[in-house]
């Protein structure tokens, strides 16, 4: 799978920030016209983002993918989103800069998602070394972050 592209992330970071919490405090702000200065804000702000998630080096992408899903994904239990969740820009983004925000394992399912891939793929990754077994069950996220990177260098360099 190859990195996200930056349009298509700053994009979704709009999207996303628009509906969680600017169209909220649009209607408890009872329609005030500081919503809308804000709403520019994220718009200039979501493309620096996505430049440094995608473009940036280790520290500033994940600086910013820590404080995007603290924000957009807040709760007392620990990041758990949807399959479906990892096909989106944001989370290909996650994914290949630091492959789980904050689980030390992810089931095979999970990392089939992040990857675009079934489950028993996963499995025979799992079985031919190329994806790190988590001693505890599951698999290493940041072994599935390495993977990411390395079919990225694949498909680059044919």
């Amino acid at each position: 799978m190859a990195p996200p592209d930056r349009t298509e992330l700053a994009e979704q970071l709009v999207r996303l920030l628009d509906i969680r919490l600017l169209d909220p405090l649009e209607i408890l702000l009872d329609g005030d016209d500081t919503v809308d200065a804000l709403r520019t804000v994220v718009r200039v702000r979501a493309a620096t983002w996505a430049d440094r998630v995608v473009l940036g080096d280790d520290r500033q992408a994940v600086g910013v993918i820590m404080r995007v899903v603290s924000t957009l994904y807040p709760g007392d239990g620990p990041f758990d989103p949807p399959l479906d969740w990892w096909r989106g820009p944001l989370g290909r983004a996650v994914a290949w800069r630091v492959g789980h925000p904050t689980a030390p394992a992810v089931s095979y399912a999970v990392a089939g998602a992040m990857l675009g891939i079934t489950r028993q793929g996963v499995h025979d990754l799992v079985s031919r070394g190329r994806l790190a077994r988590h001693p505890d069950g599951g698999v290493v996220p940041g072994s599935v972050r390495d993977r990411l990177h390395q079919l990225d260098r694949e498909a680059r360099h044919g």
